[in-house]
């Protein structure tokens, strides 16, 4: 089941958080609870990806992105993913999770999410494609950064975002049925 009680206390600490810019961190901390766990009693790895979404959604709001979408009557939706996970979450164990903006193109926003570990060490990271959506599909990202007032500079894509963006356009869709 989806986490909407934590999501709620995500938002409602976000409330009066100074507002960050599309490229700013957004730092959260989350514990793992009994139903996150997998049977090797361990962060399950698709209840990570919805952890995320308890850092990405306020990230929404402090960037004034939330606000605008109600406003416009815009979506958001994620086109595509990658995780590397690299260290055991376990039970009760609190992580820093840091969220952000990474750069754009004429599609889709780039974010990236990590969760850090108590010791300092990164437990996992995500990077993401994903797009704003309107009735007549997606919404060109300098359209957005401009009804945000947004004065960021669009940062040059890390070479392994490219990479990763590269190869996810060599994969077939859709996807072989065979």
């Amino acid at each position: 089941m989806y986490p909407f009680l934590r999501m709620i206390i995500q938002l409602i600490k976000v409330r009066n958080m100074p507002h960050i810019g599309v490229l700013d961190a957004h730092v959260s901390y989350h514990m793992c609870m009994p139903w996150d766990l997998d049977i090797w009693m361990e962060l399950n790895n698709g209840r990570t990806l919805t952890i995320y979404d308890l850092g990405r959604i306020p990230l929404a709001v402090r960037v004034g992105l939330a606000k605008l979408l109600k406003q416009k009557r815009w979506g958001l939706t994620v086109a595509g993913s990658s995780v590397r996970y690299r260290r055991r979450i376990k039970m009760f164990e609190v992580v820093e999770m840091k969220s952000r903006g990474v750069c754009w193109d004429d599609k889709f926003f780039y974010l990236e999410q990590s969760m850090w570990k108590k010791n300092g060490e990164c437990a996992n990271h995500a990077m993401y494609r994903t797009a704003i959506t309107g009735p007549n599909g997606i919404v060109p990202p300098i359209e957005v950064m401009q009804a945000l007032g947004a004065s960021e500079i669009n940062p040059e894509m890390p070479v392994w975002f490219k990479a990763w963006i590269a190869a996810e356009d060599q994969r077939p869709w859709p996807p072989m049925q065979d």
